[in-house]
């Protein structure tokens, strides 16, 4: 399955979950919720995956903890705020920096239109 198959079963899921219960919820519920709706559609994933920083030569282990790595190949950051800022965008980016992943999800479960809390990050990929 590519990277692209995996985000379009990952937003149809997230469309689904915010049809259904709206922007509100807290982050951990969303993730617990899409967790959820992707066992129902067969993907494998990995949640709260700690993810070290290598540097200097060095694996540092307080690097990051990924909301959810999906087919280990996409990994989906959650939010559930009012409105994303730039600066969860390059976190994202530099999370597939270092994991050497090519696709990442922004998901903002805190938008009134879920469609307007979806981004798409790549890194190394065609847009």
């Amino acid at each position: 399955m590519t990277e692209n198959e995996i985000a379009k079963i990952v937003v149809d899921a997230a469309y689904h979950i915010h049809a259904n219960l709206g922007p509100g919820l807290l982050e951990s519920a969303y993730q617990s919720i899409l967790v959820y709706e992707l066992k129902k559609r067969g993907l494998r994933f990995e949640s709260e995956v700690l993810v070290p920083i290598i540097y200097d030569g060095s694996i540092l282990e307080t690097g990051f903890r990924a909301d959810l790595i999906v087919e280990d190949k996409v990994i989906i950051e959650l939010k559930s705020i009012e409105q994303i800022a730039p600066v969860h965008k390059k976190q994202l980016l530099t999370y597939l920096r270092l994991t050497g992943k090519k696709l990442g999800l922004l998901v903002n479960f805190g938008e009134a239109l879920i469609r307007n809390g979806i981004t798409r990050i790549a890194n190394g990929m065609p847009e």
